[in-house]
């Protein structure tokens, strides 16, 4: 494998990568691939403010060797991340690009300026992303433009919801095959 480490980005409203959904399953299997594995709960994790959040990515070591791993608004952080900064890739759960008209997405700071949706690619080998049909929360519309954005390597599903589930092996298939 090309990488050295992953580092997962939960989402915003208090998530935890130590133990919330499929975040501690995937974690599991890629240590056991001897992959490092960055899964710390994040500062501000209820606003999941980007002025708090990116310096905090760059300061857990993201690099050039680094797959950033996001779910939900931790996807809006790895994208807004991948921006300024080269990294190997990125995978968003549940991703999107506008903030919904939800005050807590409003309040995060993600969106006030455009996408820099040429730099986002240019700055990363790969992007991976998975949404959901029936997600309660992101309207498949968003995923589907980010998609056409990014040429990202796009799952659509439609039973995941906001991916809520315990298990996720999809992610490890795909970068595997990424990265090998």
């Amino acid at each position: 494998m090309k990488f050295v480490k992953i580092i997962f980005i939960p989402g915003n409203g208090g998530g935890n990568p130590t133990k919330d959904h499929w975040f501690p399953y995937v974690k599991e299997i890629f240590e056991k691939q001897g992959i490092e594995v960055i899964s710390k709960p994040f500062p501000d994790s209820f606003l999941a403010r980007q002025r708090i959040w990116l310096p905090y990515i760059e300061k857990l070591g993201a690099d050039e060797n680094t797959i950033l791993i996001g779910h939900s608004s931790g996807a809006i952080a790895a994208l807004r991340y991948a921006e300024k900064s080269k990294i190997l890739g990125s995978v968003l759960v549940s991703g999107y690009h506008t903030d919904l008209h939800h005050p807590l997405e409003i309040a995060s700071g993600y969106f006030r300026k455009p996408w820099q949706w040429d730099a986002i690619r240019r700055n990363q080998q790969f992007i991976i992303q998975f949404n959901s049909s029936d997600d309660d929360f992101i309207p498949i519309e968003e995923a589907r433009f980010v998609h056409e954005k990014l040429d990202s390597d796009y799952t659509e599903f439609s039973d995941r919801g906001h991916f809520f589930q315990n298990t996720f092996p999809e992610i490890i298939e795909k970068v595997i095959h990424h990265t090998t």
